[in-house]
């Protein structure tokens, strides 16, 4: 076995030796090779000045990322069965796919040989830290033995398991007290291996260890597994070049201001001939439908959390509930539920959407909490007739509310309007209930955000500005909360850090209370109403809007971004309509497939107005 290993040193030593000479010598390419001239044929030993200048050419050498380029390009092809083919590339450009003992090595991967496995990885790592060297990088002795246990051990464990596939108990017991417990790596997974031991029967074993049993699945698994510890001059990670293509498709995604569909792993969907480019037609700037049974200011929009419904509340003193057609994305009107003496500013849905809180603007001292399914009142909440209920939240359980004002107010309560906690002296502007199901947030006429917990009664400060917040909302991570704040516009903060993440520009907000929202696939968009009368869209990551929606007459109040429809978006405004945007109500082929070639899921939906 040594005469074995002193030979494959030697393959080794040659292989990177060739790697880093140059082939302008006109003997041996990059790859070592020799380099054959007029397609293979062997030229006349008489060579002549004649002959020289007769067209026959010196390859061109190769650059570093050129040769990078054709292995990816080999492998990708040896993956999909096209070895033919891979032998004239390798063979006309001069290089090699990989290194000699790394193919020896993938061979008895997966034909199944456990001990010329581990010897060949000697043999491994002396050729990556000869490639290493040869090739300017400090190579570091600790690696190679980080680099042995590691492989050994997922041989081994491979071997072990394989034997208990077979019934051969004795033989992986000697594997596992003779060869994988003396490495002294990774003994929690020992203890779980030998736990394997009980195993009844095969389909046992493999449904407990969760592996796909003796043969080529397992072992390409594996294969893919030992990839990642060789140093890519040796040895291509696995599906190299897909992984590119990945990552280049993503950041185009990531890059693109109007994308706003679900982002597909696979390469299938898209085509890599052309960049990635959402058409804005594609995106929600256009009016599909102006609702307008209110009769006076609409102060206050909400989807529901399941997408289908949408209430809105008015100065008119009623909320209307509307139903969301998923496929048509049309809304027609559900139930209209009245009696709110002082008109409706802010309404939020259960987490279950079975009912709906309402509350009014500074003067009102009441809630009313409906049953939306069957338009009845179930709670009316009053504590005192000084207090102003203008802003409330639900908890994530469901059970339970809390609810508040700029008198002082701010109290939890059951679902049939019974105080259970209270805190005094809280000037409340807008609230929200983290997932925790602990924390409240309240913003409050000190310019900042509190968090408050009603269990054990702390508090602390997370957000501070220098200028009223006239309201805000939370990310469904509860990660990032969106402020509007007085003469300022929106920012974005950052909960976790407590850090103002950036201010976003183009709306004009002023004292009036106007309420913005996260939306889109992924919440990867930001949209606000504004006192200009306009809609304004931003990509979060980007200050500068990349929409503005107009159509409105008097102040856009509040925005609600569907949650499953990323492409439908509704606006309130003191004109007494609602909007509802939608992707343009035709497309031309080319918009409606994307010039990425992914097909979009549009509404072509008649348009009731004009945007």
């Amino acid at each position: 076995m040594q005469a074995n290993g002193a030979g494959q040193d030697r393959d080794s030593e040659q292989y990177c030796r060739n790697n880093s000479e140059s082939s302008s010598t006109g003997g041996a390419h990059s790859n070592g090779l020799q380099s054959v001239p007029n397609n293979g044929n062997t030229p006349p030993s008489n060579n002549t000045a004649a002959e020289a200048n007769s067209g026959v050419k010196k390859k061109k050498r190769l650059s570093h990322s050129e040769e990078d380029v054709i292995r990816l390009i080999g492998q990708h092809l040896q993956d999909l069965g096209l070895n033919q083919t891979v032998d004239l590339l390798m063979q006309e450009s001069g290089c090699r796919l990989e290194h000699p003992s790394a193919t020896k090595f993938r061979n008895h991967v997966m034909e199944g040989d456990p001990i010329y496995q581990q010897q060949i990885i000697y043999v491994l790592k002396i050729s990556a830290s000869q490639c290493l060297s040869s090739n300017g990088f400090i190579f570091n002795e600790s690696y190679p033995v980080c680099v042995d246990h590691r492989m050994k051990f997922l041989l081994l464990q491979q071997k072990y398991l394989e034997y208990l596939e077979d019934g051969k108990v004795l033989e992986a017991l000697q594997v596992l007290r003779a060869e994988l417990t003396p490495l002294k790596y990774n003994t929690e997974r020992i203890h779980i291996l030998s736990g394997y031991l009980m195993c009844s029967h095969a389909e046992d074993l493999r449904a407990k260890a969760e592996w796909e049993g003796k043969g080529t699945a397992s072992r390409t698994k594996l294969l893919d597994k030992l990839q990642t510890y060789l140093p890519p001059l040796v040895m291509l990670p696995p599906r190299r070049l897909q992984t590119l293509l990945k990552q280049a498709v993503e950041l185009q995604r990531e890059r693109c201001l109007y994308h706003n569909t679900k982002l597909n792993s696979g390469l299938d969907s898209v085509s890599l001939l052309l960049d990635h480019a959402c058409s804005r037609k594609q995106f929600p700037c256009y009016t599909q439908q102006i609702l307008t049974e209110h009769c006076n200011e609409v102060w206050f929009c909400k989807f529901s959390n399941n997408g289908t419904k949408l209430a809105t509340g008015s100065k008119d003193t009623t909320v209307i509930v509307w139903h969301v057609d998923v496929e048509t994305q049309q809304l027609k009107l559900l139930k209209t539920l009245e009696g709110h003496a002082y008109g409706v500013s802010y309404l939020a849905w259960s987490p279950d959407d079975a009912y709906l809180i309402a509350c009014g603007p500074d003067d009102c001292s009441e809630l009313w909490l409906w049953n939306v399914q069957t338009g009845e009142l179930r709670t009316k909440m009053s504590q005192s007739h000084e207090d102003s209920l203008t802003s409330v939240a639900w908890n994530p359980d469901g059970k339970r509310f809390v609810t508040g004002g700029q008198r002082g107010q701010f109290y939890q309560c059951d679902m049939d309007g019974n105080l259970l906690d209270s805190w005094e002296g809280v000037r409340v502007q807008c609230l929200w209930c983290l997932n925790d199901g602990r924390t409240v947030l309240a913003s409050d006429t000190h310019q900042r955000i509190r968090g408050y917990n009603f269990e054990d009664l702390t508090d602390r400060n997370i957000v501070q500005e220098d200028h009223p917040i006239m309201s805000f909302t939370v990310s469904k991570n509860g990660r990032l909360a969106l402020l509007n704040v007085a003469t300022q516009g929106v920012h974005l903060w950052d909960l976790q850090d407590r850090v103002l993440v950036r201010k976003y520009q183009g709306v004009t907000q002023g004292f009036y209370t106007i309420h913005s929202c996260f939306g889109g696939h992924n919440e990867d968009f930001i949209a606000s109403g504004s006192e200009d009368h306009k809609v304004y869209i931003w990509h979060r990551r980007s200050e500068l809007p990349i929409a503005e929606l107009t159509g409105h007459t008097r102040t856009v109040n509040c925005v609600s971004w569907n949650p499953i429809l990323p492409g439908l978006l509704a606006s309130a405004s003191d004109d007494g309509t609602v909007r509802i945007w939608g992707p343009a109500p035709f497309l031309d082929v080319q918009d409606a497939e994307g010039l990425n070639g992914m097909n979009m899921k549009t509404s072509m939906s008649t348009q009731k107005g004009t945007s």
